[in-house]
């Protein structure tokens, strides 16, 4: 928007500068010159919402060329200068084939001018030149854009490669994990139990001081392997420390970068299994939005405890054209997972800014 609001102000301040030529000059065609600049502006105003640009484009030239002619008596460096302006931003905003009608267009209308004007063969040739290297220069602009595109594109998919091959790794390891904890489970386990019976039945038989530290020590070794089966069962990555992984893996496949900042002794937050997967999601939710939509490559995550003690997440990306934007099903989807972890979400936009903010009740857990 403030690109817009700059690019205007300019075309508008070119127009002021070929209204002061004219009257400089005491053109006799003032009032209409006026309205003229008047149509051309509005029109120029309207070029960023419409879906196709070039009949203003033509139009607004078209404003220009009369403007020039009817000014054909005096200095014609100020209409030069518009002519100019429209054309460069032409060459960024017209697609190939569209800036080549509207270069052709333009040549051949300013060629019709000029035959009714004295002394224009030079202008015409200089501005020949000027739309053969416009012409050039355009197909070089948008061949640059659809290779950006197509890197976008294949960027994506190595990223959606990237996280498939991760989660099929994570999967493999979670399935040797468990099948190790199974094979501990089932031998050392049993053995153990085992062991603990014959020493309670020798107990039984002969009370000595030995068998009942022999006991303990099993009943430890039992203990202990029941903690590790647990240990290798769970999956690898859990609560806060979930999040920090999120981050380095999304980090280590993008251009992103994401600023994380904890407060008020957040990492030793107890969250439920459920409250630690919702975390998660919104997090790499947001994360993804902001690889998609954003301009910026800066991620803002900040979790920390408000003043009841509940987490306090936020997740923050710059924008510099803000847009009105509607909740598609990856947010709605992200609510609803927070509100039925007993937490609340709030997405919204400032001027520069797009937030993720929510929280989540961690105090009955402490």
């Amino acid at each position: 928007m403030k690109a817009f609001l700059l690019r205007i102000f300019v075309f508008a301040l070119l127009w002021s500068y070929f209204l002061y030529s004219s009257f400089f000059h005491h053109s006799a065609h003032l009032a209409l010159l006026v309205f003229l600049s008047a149509c051309a502006i509005g029109c120029y105003f309207f070029l960023p919402v419409v879906q196709h640009p070039l009949p203003l484009y033509i139009i607004v030239d078209l404003f220009i060329l009369f403007s020039g002619w009817l000014q054909s008596d005096a200095d014609q460096h100020a209409a030069l200068l518009l002519i100019l302006y429209l054309y460069t931003e032409a060459i960024f905003q017209l697609k190939k084939q569209l800036f080549r009608w509207f270069t052709v267009f333009h040549v051949v209308v300013s060629i019709l001018i000029a035959s009714f004007l004295p002394n224009a063969f030079e202008w015409l040739m200089a501005f020949a030149m000027f739309s053969f290297i416009s012409v050039v220069l355009n197909e070089y602009i948008f061949e640059r854009k659809e290779q950006r595109e197509l890197y976008e594109q294949l960027l994506g998919e190595y990223r959606k490669l990237k996280r498939f091959s991760y989660q099929n790794e994570r999967s493999a390891r979670l399935e040797e994990r468990t099948k190790i904890a199974r094979d501990i489970h089932d031998s050392v386990g049993h053995k153990l139990t085992a062991l603990l019976m014959q020493l309670e039945m020798l107990s039984i038989k002969e009370r000595k001081k030995e068998y009942e530290e022999l006991k303990a020590l099993v009943r430890e070794s039992l203990e202990e392997t029941r903690h590790a089966v647990r240990a290798l069962k769970m999956d690898e990555s859990e609560g806060i420390s979930s999040v920090l992984q999120l981050i380095r893996k999304l980090e280590s496949e993008s251009h992103i970068m994401v600023h994380f900042t904890t407060k008020q002794g957040v990492l030793s937050a107890r969250l439920t299994n459920l409250q630690n997967i919702v975390l998660y999601r919104v997090i790499q939710e947001a994360l993804t939005n902001a690889m998609r939509h954003a301009q910026s490559r800066e991620v803002y995550i900040i979790l920390g405890k408000n003043a009841i003690g509940d987490l306090e997440f936020s997740i923050k990306n710059r924008i510099f054209n803000a847009k009105p934007f509607q909740i598609g099903f990856g947010l709605t989807n992200m609510k609803e997972r927070v509100e039925e972890a007993g937490g609340s979400l709030n997405v919204f936009q400032t001027n520069d800014e797009f937030v993720v903010h929510g929280t989540l009740p961690i105090k009955e857990y402490e």
